[in-house]
């Protein structure tokens, strides 16, 4: 996941060529520079550029965003992104001379449905995790179940997120395939730059957040019911839900197990020549390793630390033993691309 620092964050440092140099000397990964409506956005833009091959990440807050067009045509900036909810018009005419990637920023409270005027222009959506323009607060979790919904409606596009990123909350995007985060009060309030950099790639220090909080809910998950087991309910149900597994719930959503590509490939090898005489419910793994959905992060990553084998997915259960979602690390596993 790329990180982009948040440059009016730093309160330390009185002259911004100096953040600049800080920033380039930690190697984040983009800029981010907030703009509450004022054009005078750009001299420090020009800074930038002139200071800092690093691409700059420009959030737009303004009711008039026409009043910007003609700079955007001048600077070539990387990432531009307006907010959803200042604009009077809600209809954004961008300059064809502007060649950087276009995004659309939206609230906590505000529905991903609004991007779907935008989608054939913009390369990506902003989700406002606090609120815009306010440094320090904390991360919204209902926005953990809007990410997935865009992704799943919008999978070519990618997700940015501003507000409240922390360690945890990095991992927890990283996870999720979030493309990049904005942070600000996390990154230049800790004693070094580079480690507060590395915590948010890389490591997690404390948990607010618990599993069910981002999980994939059961109606997002591969799920066959044990009353009507069938070959070709598991195939269809690994084919759509493509994470390589199924969860079997019984009709009261108690968990009864998964069946997974070694189960089903096992057993089909066994029966190869007979296909017919194959029982489905021999491939059931009654019990696979399974998470709560009360695990904080701290207490999931010290559990998949634990274990021998290779993680790559998760059922998570809830009470009385009910299935309520999964989680998987194929994100993780492919690395920071």
């Amino acid at each position: 996941m790329k990180i982009s620092a948040s440059i009016y964050s730093d309160k330390k440092s009185e002259d911004i060529l100096t953040t600049i140099e800080d920033l380039n000397n930690s190697h984040v990964d983009m800029i981010h520079v907030d703009c509450n409506d004022d054009l005078n956005v750009f001299v420090d833009i020009e800074k930038i550029q002139n200071h800092s091959h690093i691409p700059v990440d420009l959030h737009i807050i303004t009711e008039y965003p026409e009043r910007f067009y003609p700079a955007l045509e001048t600077f070539k900036i990387e990432y531009v992104t307006f907010q959803y909810e200042d604009l009077q018009k809600k209809e954004l005419n961008i300059p064809k001379e502007f060649t950087g990637q276009l995004g659309l920023a939206i609230t906590s409270n505000t529905s991903i449905d609004v991007f779907d005027q935008y989608a054939e222009d913009f390369d990506f959506i902003l989700f406002m995790a606090t609120i815009p323009g306010q440094s320090g607060g904390k991360f919204d979790k209902s926005n953990f179940r809007k990410i997935r919904a865009f992704q799943k409606r919008y999978p070519n596009k990618k997700v940015h997120v501003d507000g409240g990123v922390n360690a945890e909350v990095s991992f927890i995007l990283r996870n999720m395939g979030v493309y990049a985060s904005v942070s600000g009060s996390y990154l230049f309030n800790s004693a070094n730059i580079n480690t507060a950099l590395l915590n948010l790639k890389l490591n997690e220090i404390q948990s607010q957040f618990m599993v069910q909080d981002f999980m994939r809910d059961m109606d997002e998950s591969p799920m066959v019911r044990h009353e009507d087991l069938s070959l070709a309910k598991v195939l269809e149900a690994m084919n759509e839900g493509k994470m390589g597994f199924v969860i079997v719930l019984n009709a009261q959503d108690e968990f009864k197990g998964i069946i997974g590509n070694a189960d089903l490939r096992k057993n089909l090898l066994q029966n190869i020549d007979d296909i017919q005489s194959l029982n489905v419910y021999d491939m059931i793994n009654e019990s696979p390793i399974t998470v709560k959905g009360t695990f904080t992060v701290y207490q999931l990553l010290r559990f998949i630390k634990k274990e021998s084998r290779t993680i790559v997915y998760l059922p998570v259960i809830g009470e009385n033993n009910k299935g309520i979602g999964t989680i998987n690390f194929l994100n993780l596993i492919k690395g920071e691309i």
